[in-house]
């Protein structure tokens, strides 16, 4: 199998097909001390982004489109693929196609970082993957008729080496030569420099909006101010603490009320009426009566007193929004679906870090 060298002219890498043993030699020499051999990992932290509501363009820094979907590592290792979650749940019998496409590539030790996603009009769609998130049965997964597919935009190991210590650049491009793509895998790509342009043209599309990162930043196992996050959307995580009576012909519920962790206290952002089928309402309902309790989960106050079921903080709702309030509740919070891949302890406002 043939590799990637790169050689340094100006500051400027070109890269060529090689051999493996040329990758380190042809590395610029503050670079080749930054790619050690290493034992390949059962598991790593993900790194993760940082809101943020500047805009700017630098040539310092590449632009992605951030994508609507579920994060996933996945590993490879003696003809062995395993898909895991951020918060380290097994994904392979959830989206067995990637397994398959992974298995066929002819690199034979590897992790990488990316995101599955389901499309819906033409943008990625965290409602439309809903009916394939928590599924554990290989068949069913492929029966939902629910098309999905992984897009890689990192690269951690690759055949003996860990090349989390190399700039991104370099990281990029030894993910886009070292794998072959075929649908479900796709390579995400990215724009230099006109971050503004880029993030305008992305918001016009109906896009999620973007992601910006340093071009030379090492990946770091932890959230970062090196990957930024450009929202044209607003939405993000809250845990579910408790529910309100259905009225009319609404079925099992008629809001969620809904928070986010700050220490140790949940604090209350609101109530969420919009967003359901009758399908989520019922398996909402399914997940929610054995966490029944007494009190509120909430501390403060500013919540409903009547009508109101309180919940232990289990559940963890993707939630879109117009904006914060000055209250600090979400105006016109709309349900996007449930998550599993994140804690409910570490849920947190986003925009306040």
């Amino acid at each position: 199998m043939l590799y990637i060298c790169l050689s340094p002219q100006k500051k400027i890498f070109t890269y060529t097909r090689c051999a493996m043993n040329d990758l380190l030699s042809q590395l610029p020499p503050e670079e080749r001390l930054n790619v050690l051999k290493a034992e390949q990992p059962e598991w790593t932290e993900p790194m993760l982004a940082t809101l943020t509501h500047e805009r700017f363009s630098s040539p310092d820094w590449i632009f992605e489109r951030k994508l609507d979907g579920e994060r996933v590592l996945a590993f490879k290792r003696d003809g062995i693929v395993r898909l895991i979650s951020r918060n380290k749940k097994p994904l392979n019998d959830t989206y067995p196609e990637v397994v398959d496409a992974l298995l066929a590539q002819p690199e034979k030790s590897f992790v990488l970082d990316g995101e599955v996603v389901a499309f819906k009009d033409g943008q990625t769609s965290f409602e439309a993957l809903q009916r394939r998130i928590g599924i554990s049965n290989p068949g069913e997964a492929r029966s939902r008729g629910v098309e999905i597919f992984y897009y890689i935009f990192d690269i951690l190991y690759l055949a003996g080496y860990d090349l989390t210590s190399l700039p991104l650049v370099i990281r990029k491009e030894l993910l886009r030569r070292a794998l072959v793509y075929k649908d479900p895998l796709r390579y995400l790509d990215y724009r230099r420099e006109h971050g503004e342009k880029y993030f305008g043209e992305a918001c016009a599309v109906g896009w999620e909006g973007l992601l910006a990162k340093n071009a030379n930043s090492v990946y770091e196992h932890r959230r970062s101010d090196s990957w930024l996050k450009f929202k044209c959307v607003n939405q993000q995580e809250f845990v579910i603490g408790g529910y309100t009576e259905p009225k009319g012909k609404r079925i099992c519920l008629g809001a969620l009320l809904v928070g986010y962790y700050e220490g140790e206290k949940l604090l209350y952002a609101g109530k969420v009426g919009t967003g359901y089928t009758d399908e989520t309402l019922r398996q909402l309902c399914q997940l929610m009566a054995p966490l029944e309790r007494a009190t509120s989960p909430f501390s403060g106050g500013g919540w409903p007193d009547k009508e109101v079921h309180w919940l232990e903080p289990k559940l963890v709702a993707q939630i879109g929004f117009e904006e914060w309030t000055r209250y600090n509740r979400l105006r016109q919070p709309r349900f996007k679906g449930l998550r599993d891949d994140k804690e409910p302890e570490k849920v947190v406002r986003e925009d306040k870090g």
